[in-house]
């Protein structure tokens, strides 16, 4: 089942990439009493994610936070050394990187995509949403091969 706006975020195992290296976190404790605007990408370093996606959330971070968000947060299906790489070549200290090395929350969250004819293997797709106090209030998934309606423009149109 694919979660939905109205939809509790599931409790799995993350790792967050930090400056002193990767923290593991409880998706849980990560979303609760806050507002998190959250968008996930099929891999680092890949066009459509480093070309559009990472850098509009770069670029409307401070819009996005006037709007009530407290943290921007990225998800992929990589290990927490690339999503830290990537955060270094191409996002900025207002995007916290979430790893989701096996997959487990993009599973979870019923969001996964098929990439093994692209060498990728199993995948999240590519969504947004905003969560208030681990509480989906919107969600915005793509269609394969899109990219709008989980871009940094459209979130800011529904906060």
């Amino acid at each position: 089942m694919t979660i939905s706006k109205g939809d509790t975020i599931p409790d799995v195992k993350m790792v967050k990439a930090t400056e002193s290296g990767p923290e593991q976190v409880q998706s849980k404790d990560f979303f609760a009493g806050r507002k998190v605007a959250l968008f996930a990408v099929p891999g680092a370093f890949t066009p459509t994610c480093s070309a559009k996606h990472l850098p509009g959330f770069v670029e409307k971070a401070d819009e996005l936070k006037a709007k009530g968000v407290d943290e921007i947060a990225c998800t992929s299906v990589n290990d927490a050394f690339v999503m830290g790489a990537w955060n270094k070549a191409d996002g900025g200290e207002n995007i916290t990187m979430l790893a989701d090395g096996n997959g487990d929350f993009a599973e979870a969250l019923g969001l996964t995509m098929d990439g093994t004819g692209f060498g990728m293997g199993q995948r999240s797709q590519r969504y947004s949403m905003i969560v208030d106090d681990g509480q989906v209030v919107e969600m915005n998934v793509e269609q394969p091969g899109d990219f709008s309606v989980s871009s940094a423009e459209h979130m800011l149109g529904q906060l």
